[in-house]
């Protein structure tokens, strides 16, 4: 077996998920959440299937966010993972309607931040062991940044 890094692809710093999910059906079911949970949402999905076929489904509200997930998720080739990029919308804006999708049995990340996936492949699978999300602390927070995250929060509106 082999262990493998593979760089998640996101040359606009846009928010994405990545998570591992079981069934076909899961395409369709993302694109029905994700339109009803946040309207005029921009987003693409693709998703590896795992077995038959073994095609990157995909499907999505935006040409350019389409065509990044199914290139990242090819690059990815682990079976049943999915790859979410959005626009107009933030993970925190949708991952609890994700978990309604019976087919999502994890997430991996959730971020805008650079990400590798490690990966273990033997022969023809491929398996997603964990991620790399973002950088290694430069330090603690202190009482001046501890005042600039709750700026910020309140800022874009997410406390009061």
């Amino acid at each position: 077996m082999e262990i493998k890094t593979v760089d998640i692809e996101n040359p606009e710093e846009m928010n994405f998920v990545l998570g591992q999910t079981h069934f076909i059906k899961t395409v369709e079911d993302v694109y029905e959440i994700l339109v009803s949970a946040v309207p005029g949402i921009k987003f693409g999905l693709a998703f590896c299937e795992a077995s038959a076929r073994r095609l990157v489904r995909f499907t999505g509200t935006d040409d350019d966010l389409i065509e990044l997930a199914k290139k990242n998720a090819l690059n990815i080739g682990a079976g049943h993972c999915f790859i979410l990029f959005l626009r107009n919308a933030f993970p925190i804006n949708i991952l609890k309607p994700l978990r309604d999708v019976p087919e999502i049995v994890a997430f991996y990340c959730a971020t805008a931040n650079p990400v590798k996936v490690i990966v273990a492949e033997d022969g023809e699978q491929r398996g997603i062991l964990g991620v790399m999300d973002g950088l290694t602390p430069l330090g603690v927070e202190d009482e001046e940044t501890i005042k600039e995250r709750k700026d910020f929060l309140r800022k874009i509106g997410y406390k009061q």
